[in-house]
Formats: structure tokens, C-alpha cells, sequence
């Protein structure tokens, strides 16, 4: 029986009827897009893109610029157009992870307001020839799709970030209402965001659609012959990520995990307190500290884990488990959030309560003391990721949506020109 979305249908499927997408022409609006072909970045968006080339659609995406980035330039065949902001000095809201925080300095608030009209003349601009606006994150592309007044159908994703900046204050909340019941049509990549989104803006017909993001499922693969001889978090260095709970784990490890180092993959604002801490923990010594790497590394880090820790809250979907999984790694994720979609607790990975590093160890001497039956359920994790995250399904997925979008938006049309 497939997975289903809160409001009961099947992650990823159409909403009902099955209209031809071919030949749509569909505009991205992101504040993150991939720089390279190989940027960690926003990389699930130009997979998505590249992969609706198969499925007749095709995408120009719409983001801002940065130091040292083409305003116009091709990737993977898709077509990027990076829009000017602010002087080139000031242009640092966009592809850091750090838009909101930076955004609260004056500076940064007068560059955000840049971002916000430029981004409109820009998606304005883009979707003369369109078929569709889709917005990535309601903050900043559905502000800005909305703002551009384009008249085309406008499908809004949320994938966390976004829902969280709903939550924390009354006016993003009421801005984020407006951009979803603006939307033709709203999905979001995890239950638990469809339902943050049915609760900042209750619908009728319930919870939005559950459509996943695509992963990489030819980078992150089990491999060969690699020996798993390590602990890992892979994640953004701040508060939301937990990497702090990841390093009291460590200190409480007990019998053959206690011998095993975690390597921190990533990089952040947190990372000098984070050091701090494993050296408080007395666990300094088995840290093994890494900044972002490029995708081919990540993904041999996955393949030598004895066990991925995810101890995120408020996990929009959680693709670092994804990745782990589809790399055969045993992950042991928080039981919150997006999560939940992702690691089903003795099936496909193991869960713990968020925020308690104690749950969090044992599980990971769990792990370690029956590798068999750690690699059987890691195995059940990969085939489960395997089918509900490839890159070709979730493409299928989103092309059905944008078809449906243009099918529903056209009564609309003729109500209001009759």
C-alpha cells in the first residue's frame, strides 16, 4: 500500500485526472539555486529542472545574483537568469543559509528590500512566455510571485526554512497565509509541513499535497567494499540541527560505540561553540570536524558510517537522512517533523525523542551491536528511499501538478471574463 499525505492521498501523486504536461513552460523562483552543476545549494531544485526536461516541461530559474555568477548561463540545460540586488559588496542575503539573520542588520534590511523588488521585476519579466510561476520557499519567491502580478497559475512549495519563519513572528505568519491561499495550487515536502500549512491557512479541502524533492539517487549509493568504521552528522552548524545533541551522545556512548569518532560535516554559526562543548565533554579528541563538502566526498562519508545521526527538530523533510539512506547508512533521526516521512522507527532506520542524547545513544549501541540486523534494516531504508525520492518519480509528481495548476486555474479565467 503507497505512503499517503495527511489528507490521505499518495505522497507525490496527482490530485485527481492525469492531464498532459508536455510543452509547459515553467518559471523557478528561488533565493537558492545552484551556482555550479555541482553545488550542494539548492541542488535538489536543478535536479528537479533538469529532470522535467524528460516529462516535456521546461524551466528557467529565477534567482539572485552573487560575486562571481554569470546573469544568464545554462545548467544541466536548464536555463538560470540571477538578478542584481544590491551593490555587488552587499550582495550577501542569498545561498549562505543565513538570508534571515542577515537580513536583520540595517544593511541587510535594505538589501532584502532590494531582493524583494528586483526578484518581482525579475519573476515579472521571466514569465512573459510562461505557463507557470512555481515558488520554492513562500519567502521570498511567493511574495515575489505574487507581487509580479503576472496572471499565470502559481504552485508554492514549502520545504521548511520558510515555515519555520511563519511560525516566529504574527506578520510572517499573516504574509505567509496570503501567498498560500493566493496559490493555485500549495504542496509541501513532508506531512508534518503540510500540516504547519494547513494550520496557517485552513483550506477546505484540508492539508496541501505531499511532493517531495528529488535526491541524487546516482551519487548516494551503498558502494562496494568500504569499511564503516565511523559516526556522522551532516548538517548545517546551528541551533535547529543539533549537533550539540550529536556530541552529548557521543559522551555517553557506552561499551564497543564508545570507541567509535563522529566526523561533523558542514559548516555554520555555531560551529566555535560546538568545539567548545566536545572539549567540555571530553570527547574533543574523537571529533573529526569537516566544512561542506563537494557531493562525491558527502557521499563517502555516507557509505563509511556505522550509523547516520539526525538529531534536527523542525525538520522541514530531513535530506541528509535521505542521503544516508540511499547510501545503505543506519540512520538514527529525532521523531519530529519531516522525519517522520523519512525514517520509520525498526523499519527503515531507528528514531529517538528530539532533544535527548541519552535516547540518541542507545540507539546507536543498538546499531552497533547487530551490524546483521542494522544492514537489514538499512537495506529496507534504501529501497524505501529509492522509490519514493528518485529523481524520475518526483519529477512525474510535479509535472501532474503543474498540469492540474493550468486545468484548474482556466474556470477561474472564464468566471471572471464572463
Amino acid at each position: 500500500m503507497p505512503d499517503t499525505d495527511p489528507s490521505g492521498r499518495p505522497t507525490g501523486a496527482p490530485l485527481r485526472g492525469s492531464p498532459d504536461p508536455s510543452g509547459l513552460r515553467v518559471v523557478f523562483l528561488a533565493h537558492v539555486f545552484p551556482r555550479h552543476e555541482h553545488d550542494v545549494a539548492g541542488g535538489f531544485l536543478l535536479r528537479l529542472a533538469a529532470a522535467l526536461r524528460a516529462e516535456g516541461v521546461e524551466v528557467t530559474a529565477v534567482a539572485p545574483a552573487a560575486p562571481g555568477l554569470a546573469a544568464a548561463e545554462r545548467l544541466a540545460g536548464v536555463a538560470v537568469r540571477r538578478y542584481r540586488y544590491a551593490p555587488q559588496r552587499a550582495e550577501r542575503l542569498a545561498y549562505a543559509g543565513e538570508m534571515h539573520r542577515r537580513a536583520a542588520s540595517p544593511t541587510g534590511a535594505v538589501a532584502l528590500l532590494g531582493l524583494l523588488g528586483a526578484g518581482t521585476l525579475a519573476a515579472r519579466s521571466a514569465g512573459r512566455g510562461a505557463d507557470l510561476l512555481h515558488a520554492h520557499w513562500w519567502f521570498p519567491g511567493g511574495v515575489q510571485a505574487l507581487a509580479a502580478r503576472t496572471g499565470l497559475p502559481l504552485v508554492t512549495t514549502l520545504h521548511g526554512t520558510d515555515v519555520r519563519l511563519a511560525r516566529s513572528r504574527p506578520a510572517a505568519r499573516a504574509a505567509c497565509a496570503l501567498v498560500l491561499r493566493r496559490s493555485t495550487v500549495v504542496t509541501a515536502v513532508s506531512g508534518w509541513l503540510a500540516g504547519q500549512a494547513a494550520a496557517i491557512a485552513p483550506g477546505p479541502a484540508g492539508p496541501p499535497p505531499v511532493a517531495p524533492m528529488p535526491v541524487d539517487d546516482h551519487a548516494f549509493h551503498p558502494g562496494g567494499g568500504v569499511r564503516r568504521d565511523e559516526l556522522l552528522f551532516v548538517g548545517r552548524l546551528d541551533a535547529q540541527k543539533g549537533a550539540d545533541v550529536a556530541l552529548r551522545a557521543l559522551a555517553e556512548l557506552r561499551g564497543p560505540a564508545a570507541a567509535l569518532p563522529l566526523r561533523v560535516v558542514g559548516a555554520g554559526p555555531a560551529l566555535a561553540g560546538l568545539r567548545r562543548l566536545a572539549g567540555a565533554l571530553g570527547v574533543a579528541g574523537r571529533v573529526r570536524w569537516e566544512g561542506q563538502l563537494p557531493q562525491a566526498e558527502l557521499a563517502d562519508r555516507y557509505r563509511r558510517a556505522v550509523a547516520l545521526l539526525v538529531p534536527g527538530r523542525d525538520e522541514g523533510l530531513g535530506l541528509a537522512a535521505v542521503e544516508g539512506q540511499l547510501s545503505a547508512a543506519p540512520v538514527v533521526a529525532a521523531a519530529a517533523g519531516g522525519l517522520l516521512d523519512v525514517v520509520a522507527d525498526g523499519r527503515t532506520g531507528w528514531t529517538f525523542p528530539p532533544g535527548q542524547p541519552g535516547a540518541l545513544a542507545r540507539a546507536v549501541e543498538a546499531v552497533v551491536a547487530d551490524p546483521a540486523a542494522a544492514a537489514r534494516v538499512a537495506e529496507a531504508g534504501r529501497a524505501a528511499a529509492g522509490a519514493r525520492f528518485g529523481t524520475r518519480a518526483t519529477a512525474r509528481a510535479y509535472a501532474a501538478i503543474y498540469a492540474q495548476a493550468i486545468l484548474a486555474r482556466r474556470p477561474r479565467q472564464r468566471a471572471t471574463s464572463s
